[in-house]
């Protein structure tokens, strides 16, 4: 909902790659209704202030926590920092009788939902009254440094073709209110119901981001420049572009190719700007189109390319991104571990689909547990597999069709 300027100010960085960090929203959890419980300020209060090196604040809902790992040149440090991070938060929980879920919509809620005391977040719920009260949403951010704020708006008009694909690998938020919404990001579906949701505008310059900003200000869409419910948008504070298509990573290793992938979406987008190359302003229409195809079917059904506007299968743009983003895979070396994590998902499924086959095994506890932080997490390898852009591109029976 906000942006949390943490992940911009900790750590070292390698100055031949662009920086990464993640910041991550939960839910503080009721273990036996799985409907969010506002114990976050009592959760935080339990966190080891010098535990892990991440950064940890409330949110906009009572029930929800927000971390911002430090600055990285490494995927593998930023796995661990993560995973330390989760750690830590989980086991706080725990000690107040509290389960934390990492998932895009709360499996099952009542309304209206507690808002946190936080002034600004007050000013929130007064502008969007039940909206606010009916939203317990939360994301997976990414931060990728930039040299500067005109960079990053250019940036982000190279990045819009793939938000929509960024999020339907992070679809992970297939129930509301206890029941199966039948999209894979309700989150997303649940979004546009504030204003200006979804892929930003295409903007020529810094100039034009900040008179379209200053357009959703004075038409009262937003309460301030800190806040826009764009996928991507330059930082207000620090010089990164701010990614925030995905829903909340059911693992950290889901929250890691995502990272991972959006880097590599940046650094093939400098390399563009470095050679002349601008991003085509598609149209906001075909936009909207992605982003719901993303958000109803995830990977397991139809996708919008922007290229043409028309339908193709979500794994086929899946393709299109890795080759699209291979220069920045290969200039940061993270080509075999995001390749791994992307055949993990198309094996496995998104959280959306596992959440949903565990459901089948076991009702929405069992979906509870494919999105819940457990306090003493076993070790995960890493463990990276080959794999080309070729893998990903076969059609699904849906392709030809939006039911």
């Amino acid at each position: 909902m906000t942006e949390h300027d943490g992940v911009a100010r900790h750590g070292a960085a390698d100055a031949t790659l662009p920086t990464v960090g993640v910041e991550e929203e939960f839910l503080t959890v009721d273990p036996a209704t799985q409907r969010p419980v506002p114990l976050a300020s009592d959760v935080l209060a339990r966190v080891p202030a010098v535990a892990v090196s991440a950064e940890f604040k409330g949110e906009l809902l009572a029930s929800q926590i927000e971390t911002a790992s430090t600055v990285t040149s490494g995927l593998a440090e930023l796995r661990a920092g993560l995973r330390d991070s989760r750690t830590a938060l989980a086991s706080a929980a725990a000690a107040v009788g509290a389960d934390l879920h990492s998932a895009g919509f709360a499996l099952d809620h009542t309304v209206p939902l507690a808002v946190s005391r936080d002034e600004r977040y007050r000013a929130i719920e007064e502008r969007y009254a039940g909206v606010t009260a009916d939203y317990p949403a939360c994301g997976c951010h990414v931060h990728v440094g930039v040299p500067d704020r005109e960079t990053a708006v250019a940036v982000v008009n190279h990045l819009r073709p793939w938000l929509p694909t960024l999020l339907a690998l992070s679809a992970n938020s297939p129930y509301a209110r206890g029941v199966d919404s039948g999209c894979a990001s309700w989150r997303a579906v649940s979004q546009r119901r504030f204003p200006g949701a979804g892929v930003p505008p295409w903007c020529a310059d810094a100039a034009a981001y900040d008179r379209a900003m200053d357009a959703q200000l004075a038409a009262g869409a937003t309460v301030d420049r800190q806040m826009t419910f764009w996928y991507a948008r330059p930082s207000e504070h620090v010089p990164t572009v701010e990614v925030r298509a995905a829903d909340a990573a059911a693992t950290v290793d889901e929250a890691v190719l995502q990272a991972g992938l959006t880097r590599a979406l940046v650094v093939r987008a400098l390399h563009d700007l470095a050679a002349g190359r601008t991003a085509p302003p598609t149209g906001d229409g075909v936009a909207a189109a992605a982003v719901w195809a993303a958000a109803r079917y995830g990977l397991d059904g139809p996708a919008v390319d922007f290229a043409d506007g028309r339908t193709t299968s979500a794994l086929s743009l899946v393709g299109k991104l890795l080759t699209h983003a291979a220069p920045g895979l290969e200039e940061s070396g993270d080509g075999q571990l995001v390749r791994t994590y992307l055949h993990r998902i198309v094996r496995q499924g998104t959280g959306a689909a596992r959440q949903r086959r565990a459901a089948a095994r076991g009702g929405l506890a069992a979906a509870a547990g494919v999105v819940a932080i457990r306090p003493d997490p076993p070790p995960e390898p890493l463990a990276v597999v080959g794999g080309t852009a070729h893998d990903f591109a076969r059609p699904t029976p849906d392709c030809g069709r939006m039911r």
